[in-house]
């Protein structure tokens, strides 16, 4: 590699490989499982590359021993992965929220593969999940990521200490935040269902020889969809924003605070 290549240019555009190839294998719509690893390992490359002249001065020089060299490898993996499972992890907020459309239309026992999860899921919760990430790279929010690459050096610095307890805690946040956001998003369709089930209840109640179920199934799926369907573009608008916002702290470095 000489001829190429110094000795300390291989070891720090390796590491930053190392960070940037676990952070795009845990990305959404990059890292999912149907796109080939092959072509997830090659975009890390150039990236790594690409990023290699802004990043690698600020890298920790070539260790003495292989020991010291694998441990600086394996922080650099656990820090990419630590990323990018957080902002996978968002995108649970459209699984939610599916999930919860489907119970209130009574379509949850439809179950379909969901290719971004691997799974088999309601149809609403896969059609959310491919919706969000379309909506990512539609509304160039992967550009964010490319930013937060660079950003991940700043907070994140390998000459620092690993900031794992903030790690934790913008994990359980996030986590948190997205079941709530997921709720919110179902949030019309609940209402709907609410009073859709109280006024069928009171049919019922009132004739109690009617078939309520046979003629309340229908209008609840009919009308819950159309509910979701009239919806779904403040719902989109809504998590494009709030995700947007969880990749800028990446760019700014506000995981810490």
């Amino acid at each position: 590699m000489e001829p190429y290549a110094t000795a300390d240019q291989v070891w720090a555009g390796g590491l930053i490989f190392a960070r940037i190839g676990a952070i795009l294998l845990s990305l959404p719509g990059i890292g999912e499982s149907y796109v080939p690893p092959r072509i997830r390992l090659a975009l890390a490359l150039v990236v790594s590359l690409a990023l290699w002249p802004i990043i690698a001065p600020s890298l920790p020089g070539l260790p003495a021993s292989l020991g010291g060299a694998v441990g600086w490898i394996i922080r650099e993996v656990v820090t990419g992965l630590m990323i990018g499972v957080i902002l996978r992890a968002f995108t649970a907020a459209l699984s939610v929220a599916g999930e919860v459309v489907s119970l209130q239309t009574t379509l949850s026992f439809a179950q379909t593969t969901n290719p971004l999860q691997a799974q088999p899921g309601t149809t609403i919760g896969a059609f959310l999940m491919l919706l969000g990430t379309v909506l990512i790279f539609a509304t160039n929010t992967h550009h964010l990521f490319i930013a937060g690459l660079v950003g991940s050096y700043e907070l994140v610095a390998p000459a620092r200490p690993l900031v794992t307890a903030d790690f934790v805690e913008l994990a359980v946040r996030t986590v948190a935040d997205s079941f709530i956001l997921g709720v919110q998003l179902s949030a019309p369709v609940i209402v709907f269902a609410l009073i859709f089930n109280l006024a069928a209840g009171l049919v019922g109640r009132v004739m109690p020889a009617f078939q309520i179920f046979f003629a309340a199934a229908p209008l609840s799926i009919i009308l819950g969809l159309s509910i979701f369907a009239l919806s779904l573009g403040v719902l989109g608008t809504v998590f494009i924003d709030r995700y947007r916002a969880l990749a800028n702290l990446f760019v700014s470095g506000g995981v810490g605070g």
